[in-house]
């Protein structure tokens, strides 16, 4: 495996668990209006982003068209603020494990979306990994309780996960992964609080508590200052459709980290699932497997297109 795949894995990897560390965190804003703690998240993050933009930022942006803006706002609403509300609003008649087990499946659908987009066929060493992936997650969180709503805002919660890997591809070259974690944050900032004066009123943002002070600080500094930049690094790597391999680690993090949260615990289910997620990662991902000395598919190189050409990535200093 080559260093430039070993790092985007690496990153993807971190990006993953960091997201999956979290549920602790959302667990402790459950009382705290939803527009108003992602705007606080977003707005932050913004704003811890912004000196890492890194120089001609405002050229970059000014260069935009309206496509890539239309793409970024699409991004922000529907992987960001829309993919966190389809959760909250899933979670209200459905156990946490039904939007878990609907998520899990996204690496499926980005290996199979991301190949048709750029009119070439699906790698299928990729889609079986993304299968293995989806099954690990499944057997990792189980299935719960839930009713036709829980079931519809968890497929939207689905949708949000592929967008926030698939609306990003377009726009990952000419911005590079912090001025595109930066811009997006902005956006869905605006947009979480257009979202909270409409539905809540006056009501939509107040002071949080101690706990919810840290909570959102742990949110918006760590999972998405460090995850959203790591992810989109480990993204221009390897691309989209092996970064979202990693998503499957996301439940392996909740479920090992539940314990020690006194959440849940971690049994036979989980380290079988994780298993799977393991495997299932190793082997879309082109991280060599042991038990037959081979290596998977061969990732995209850093000056490799996504699209399959051999244009040059600009290669400015997108590092943290």
């Amino acid at each position: 495996m080559d260093t430039t795949t070993a790092r985007g894995s690496l990153l993807a990897a971190l990006a993953c668990v960091l997201v999956g560390g979290s549920f602790t965190a959302n667990s402790l804003l459950g009382d705290y209006p939803y527009a108003g703690g992602q705007f606080l998240r977003y707005g932050l993050a913004f704003l811890l982003l912004l000196p890492l933009a890194g120089s001609g930022a405002t050229a970059r942006l000014r260069a935009l068209g309206p496509g890539p803006w239309l793409r970024l706002a699409l991004l922000a609403a529907v992987g960001m603020v829309g993919f966190n509300l389809a959760v909250l609003a899933a979670e209200r008649s459905a156990e946490p494990a039904v939007p878990g087990v609907f998520v899990g499946c996204a690496p499926v659908l980005v290996a199979v979306l991301v190949p048709l987009l750029d009119r070439r066929r699906p790698n299928r060493v990729v889609l079986y990994g993304a299968s293995l992936v989806a099954a690990g997650a499944f057997t990792v969180q189980g299935w719960g309780r839930t009713d036709g709503a829980g079931v519809a805002f968890s497929v939207c919660a689905l949708l949000g996960e592929v967008g926030f890997a698939v609306l990003a591809v377009p726009v990952l070259r000419p911005l590079g992964p912090r001025l595109l974690s930066t811009t997006v944050c902005g956006i869905a900032a605006l947009q979480s609080a257009v979202a909270g004066v409409l539905a809540d009123g006056a009501g939509w943002l107040r002071a949080p508590d101690a706990v919810e002070a840290g909570a959102l600080l742990w949110q918006a500094a760590v999972v998405t200052v460090v995850g959203f930049v790591c992810w989109y690094m480990g993204m221009q790597r390897i691309g989209a459709e092996r970064a979202t391999l990693f998503s499957g680690l996301i439940p392996v993090a909740a479920a090992c980290t539940a314990p020690l949260a006194g959440t849940g615990s971690y049994g036979a289910a989980q380290a079988v699932g994780s298993a799977l997620v393991c495997a299932g990662v190793a082997l879309g991902s082109g991280v060599p497997l042991p038990f037959t000395g081979r290596r998977g598919p061969r990732a995209p190189h850093a000056e490799e297109d996504r699209t399959g050409g051999q244009r040059t990535f600009e290669r400015s200093s997108e590092k943290l």
